[in-house]
C-alpha cells in the first residue's frame, strides 16, 4: 500500500482496510503514520532471518578478528537488509519534503542510522587507516548503507543483490582500511 501510493496517497483508512483492520487498530497500535513507518523500518532492519540482523552483526565482531572479513559480512547483511529498507527510507524522504511529521522520523531514523554505523566503526577501529576517526568512519559506513546507493546502484542500474553488497563492501575495505602497501609502510615507519 506505502510502496505503491506513497505516503501522502496512503491514508491510514486505506492502511486499515489493505491490512483487514479498523483504523483505530492503527492509531492505537502505531498512533498514525509516523510511527506506522517506524514500526516498518524496524521491521526492515531485522531482516529475513530467525536472529535480528543486528544481532548477527554483532556476533560476527565477537567472534571475527579480520575487519575485511568483517566488513564482508556487513556486505552480506547489506543485501539481505538494503531490499527491505530501503524503498520505506527512500518513500519517507519523499514525504519528508511536505509532511513535517514524516521529515522529523526521517531525521530521527538517518540519526540512528549513524549511530549504529559508528558503533559498527568502533569494531574495527584499531584497523582504521592512519588519520581516520572512528566518528569519521561512521559517516562513511552510514553512507555505503544510504538508501540512496541501493536506489542508484539497484534500482537504477539494475545491478544484483551481489554485485550490490560486493560493491558495498569492497569500497568500505578501501574506505577504510589501510592497503598492504600502506601497512607494510606503517610497520617500517612505525
Amino acid at each position: 500500500m506505502l510502496l505503491g501510493n506513497g505516503f501522502a496517497g496512503a491514508t491510514i483508512a486505506d492502511i486499515a482496510a489493505s491490512a483487514g483492520v479498523s483504523p483505530e487498530a492503527i492509531y492505537k497500535t502505531f498512533g498514525g503514520k509516523p510511527g506506522l513507518v517506524r514500526a516498518i523500518c524496524v521491521a526492515a532492519l531485522a531482516g529475513s532471518g530467525p536472529v535480528h540482523a543486528e544481532t548477527r552483526s554483532d556476533e560476527l565482531q565477537r567472534r571475527e578478528s579480520d575487519p575485511r572479513a568483517i566488513i564482508r559480512g556487513w556486505g552480506t547483511l547489506t543485501m539481505e537488509v538494503a531490499p527491505r529498507v530501503a524503498p520505506i527510507l527512500l518513500l519517507l524522504r519523499t514525504a519528508a519534503t511536505h509532511q513535517p511529521e514524516m521529515a522529523q522520523l526521517q531525521e530521527e531514523i538517518e540519526a540512528q542510522r549513524l549511530t549504529r554505523m559508528t558503533h559498527n566503526a568502533a569494531a574495527v577501529a584499531a584497523h582504521l587507516r592512519p588519520g581516520l576517526s572512528v566518528d569519521q568512519a561512521g559517516v562513511i559506513l552510514w553512507t555505503y548503507s544510504s538508501p540512496e546507493i541501493y536506489e542508484l546502484l539497484v534500482i537504477k542500474q539494475q545491478w544484483t543483490l551481489s554485485r550490490y553488497g560486493d560493491f558495498v563492501a569492497e569500497a568500505i575495505i578501501a574506505a577504510l582500511l589501510p592497503n598492504p602497501g600502506e601497512l607494510r609502510d606503517v610497520r617500517q615507519n612505525g
